[in-house]
């Protein structure tokens, strides 16, 4: 069987914020780690999600990978591509996103799509073009000290015309609130003015509904995860998708682990919820730039807990102290550092009985998932707005909950392991 919808995300918590979407929009659902090799066959779901570290990767690689899955998802049959990316559009004006939605638009012959990175269940909505973030500007939110993609604008037509091959305009709000006729005229207008893409604003999930239905017959759809609730019912309509009874936690036995690489105010503040009241170990950026061995003294460490209690290993921090690290080390160099030893770290832990892990951060998540050996995932039940638990499918089995950096309530983690059977 064809897939219905083929996406592409651009990091792995993306990926299942997205797989998350359409699972509880009554797809099955299976998500890749990785460009998918030939041997891999989507049996037995209607839409695949393509897990890409690719965000901030340098540009051709990112283009590489987007281009070869693709591929993969085109000789699968996908009626449809979405390429997926952070609800707070994490790409400076350097960024990734224009340039892999270029060369997606080139090799589909796609002559325009949208934009749109609004998730307003989490409080990202986009208003005249600007993302928001609650009520802040995004640039006048924590994102404007993010560690790899400080966000300094919030005008979406800014980013898209900086870092893309074309022109942007905007599908705004009254014509979104005027229906399918209107965005679709919003957009051919738009076209014959020379323009490849369109900001459309959205700050309600009826706005999403909406959008999603106007572009049915797209080739290609980008934005965030939201963006992708209308999708499945215009498979439902045309009796291409049949509705599914909902998902199961996995059942999976084991010690609990929490590892945290994000510096976001809400991961710092589900740490600080449950500092006094778990195991927790902080991994320090001087002694791993020093050369000590902080992956094998925090694997001992973590053994050495009552198996009863999750264990938190975590290196996320304020953003002073990221950017003190940064200054001495590099942004780039400080940011691997952090990421191989938290892999390292995960591995040693789930070949020792650690079964049951969350991971906060998106590049924290691609490194743990990578240094798994985690190839495809099985998407379970929600935990908290974008965020599903998970199981690998491959042996040994592992509960994953992959979080973005921003999302979760402060109880995220006690929530999330009371949630398992």
């Amino acid at each position: 069987m064809a897939l219905l919808l083929g996406a592409i995300a651009d990091d792995f918590t993306g990926a299942t914020d997205l797989a998350n979407t359409l699972v509880k929009a009554g797809m099955r659902i299976t998500q890749i780690i990785g460009v998918p090799e030939d041997e891999m066959t989507p049996a037995g779901s209607d839409a695949v999600v393509i897990a890409l570290k690719s965000r901030t990767a340098p540009v051709d690689q990112a283009i590489g990978e987007s281009l070869r899955s693709l591929e993969w998802l085109q000789g699968n049959g996908a009626h449809q591509i979405f390429f997926k990316y952070c609800s707070t559009f994490d790409s400076t004006s350097k960024g990734n996103i224009g340039p892999v939605t270029d060369a997606l638009m080139e090799r589909l012959g796609a002559d325009f799509t949208i934009i749109c990175p609004a998730f307003p269940e989490n409080g990202r909505t986009v208003y005249k073009g600007n993302l928001f973030v609650g009520d802040l500007p995004l640039a006048e939110s924590s994102m404007k000290d993010h560690p790899l993609t400080p966000m300094r604008d919030s005008s979406l037509i800014r980013l898209m015309d900086a870092q893309s091959g074309g022109t942007t305009g905007l599908i705004p709000l009254q014509i979104v609130r005027r229906g399918l006729d209107a965005i679709r005229e919003r957009i051919a207008s738009l076209f014959s003015d020379g323009h490849k893409y369109g900001i459309a604003d959205a700050i309600d999930e009826s706005d999403l509904q909406t959008l999603g239905r106007a572009v049915e017959n797209d080739m290609l759809v980008t934005g965030g995860s939201a963006l992708a609730i209308g999708l499945p019912g215009n498979f439902r309509r045309r009796g291409l998708l049949a509705t599914l009874a909902a998902p199961r936690y996995p059942s999976i036995s084991g010690r609990s682990l929490v590892l945290a690489g994000s510096c976001s105010t809400a991961t710092r503040s589900q740490i600080a919820h449950v500092r006094d009241r778990w195991p927790c170990r902080r991994i320090e950026i001087d002694d791993l730039a020093a050369g000590k061995d902080v992956v094998g003294g925090a694997t001992g460490w973590a053994l050495a807990q009552p198996a009863e209690r999750p264990v938190l290993v975590y290196a996320s921090s304020d953003p002073q102290q990221v950017f003190e690290a940064q200054q001495k080390y590099g942004a780039e160099r400080a940011g691997e550092m952090v990421e191989k030893a938290l892999g390292a770290i995960s591995s040693g832990l789930v070949s020792r009985g650690f079964s049951r892990v969350i991971v906060a951060g998106g590049e924290t998540s691609g490194a743990v998932v990578s240094a798994l050996g985690v190839r495809a995932l099985e998407i379970g039940p929600e935990i908290d707005p974008g965020v599903p638990w998970t199981k690998s499918l491959q042996s040994p089995e592992i509960a994953l909950a992959l979080k973005s950096g921003n999302f979760g309530t402060e109880d995220f983690f006690e929530k999330a392991f009371g949630l398992l059977p």
